[in-house]
């Protein structure tokens, strides 16, 4: 599979898309981003913009199977990871899995649910496996969480955890639509005579896997690498912020990066590439300081206050780079006889990010 190809099945599944969602193609993109990314989504938008639709859209455009928990404050853990329960009279026991095991999982008004109930998710979500009744089972795979929630309605909800919030990929909006595709929306629904929009699958799971192992081997320069880590360093030394991105941050804008490159069909990463991404990947992920917040300042205002004052590289490409021509690192499918340099991969630099103290509790909002 070439990159080329990932180009051409990525618009597909966009194309696919685009009949049931009208005028979003932005974050149909973000969303298809995370995906060959394996990462997660969290949207946050106010009712009735189509979180929903968007989440089941994707799940059969992409031929996977869809399993939606409506979370509310009465959920328990057990509820999303499964149980073990009697089986029959003669006093057998099975595990029932829960709805977390689908390939792509929708945790709707997902901060409706206590604490204790959406740190179910987290061992899902970053280790892939749930762990009921001490023993521990492998998710389907891919596996990809779709988070929604309602930012304007804040009665009876729970903000999430800070280390669930990490472990969403992307933050992002869907908003309202423009008033032509508003019309088209209209007059498509009026035409199909029902509220469903049935699509086709235009891939599989193992299509999916594969997508995936081939964004393992988009390149990425040091000087990209170094600027990924700019940003994020920026993040944190901005006075804004009482807390900046985590290196989780680091890690998701190469992942989402390296996405967004191989959806436009090219294998290596552009810093256009990290700035398309930088907003729904790092905004999440800042504590800002509290009279910020008072004064209504929004973390992806910080963010793209960051990307305009740190300056961008110029891209290099595979071809191009002597670190990559010399054998220096060893992506996924490279020729046999690279050997990695000592100190790791592009992008690693054990002195370009001294131990820093934490900051202290704060019980300020985050965002």
């Amino acid at each position: 599979m070439s990159h080329a190809d990932v180009q051409q099945a990525s618009d597909r599944l966009l194309a696919e898309l685009e009949r049931a969602i009208v005028g979003k193609r932005s974050v149909l993109e973000l969303m298809v981003t995370a995906m060959l990314a394996d990462g997660h989504i969290l949207l946050e938008d106010v009712p009735g913009v189509a979180k929903t639709a968007i989440a089941r859209a994707l799940a059969e455009a992409a031929g996977l199977h869809f399993s939606r928990i409506q979370f509310t404050p009465d959920l328990i853990p057990a509820d999303i990871t499964g149980a073990t329960v009697l089986a029959g009279s003669n006093g057998e026991v099975e595990f029932r899995p829960g709805p977390v095991f689908a390939n792509l999982v929708l945790g709707d008004e997902i901060n409706r649910a206590p604490p204790k109930t959406q740190s179910a998710l987290l061992e899902a979500m970053e280790e892939r496996q749930v762990t009921a009744d001490a023993t521990t089972r492998r998710l389907p795979r891919p596996f990809l969480v779709i988070g929604t929630q309602n930012p304007i309605e804040q009665e009876g909800t729970y903000p999430l955890p800070e280390a669930q919030l990490d472990r969403f990929l992307i933050r992002t909006g869907v908003g309202y639509p423009g008033r032509n595709n508003e019309v088209e929306m209209i007059m498509r629904r009026a035409a199909r005579g029902g509220d469903r929009v049935t699509l086709n699958p235009v891939m599989g799971r193992d299509d999916i896997a594969g997508l995936q192992r081939r964004v393992e081997e988009v390149h990425i320069s040091r000087p990209v690498a170094q600027y990924v880590v700019d940003l994020v360093d920026a993040t944190r030394a901005n006075s804004r912020t009482e807390a900046g991105a985590s290196p989780r941050g680091s890690l998701a804008l190469l992942k989402a990066g390296r996405a967004r490159a191989a959806i436009r069909g090219r294998s290596y990463v552009d810093p256009d590439d990290i700035k398309a991404v930088a907003g729904p990947c790092l905004a999440h992920r800042l504590l800002l300081q509290p009279d910020q917040w008072v004064r209504g300042v929004r973390s992806d205002q910080v963010v793209a206050e960051v990307v305009a004052q740190v300056p961008a590289p110029k891209a290099i490409e595979p071809s191009d780079d002597p670190e990559f021509a010399r054998g220096a690192w060893n992506p996924p499918g490279a020729p046999s006889g690279y050997t990695p340099a000592p100190g790791g991969p592009p992008g690693y630099h054990p002195q370009a990010m001294p131990p820093q103290s934490m900051p202290p509790p704060s019980m300020s909002p985050r965002r």
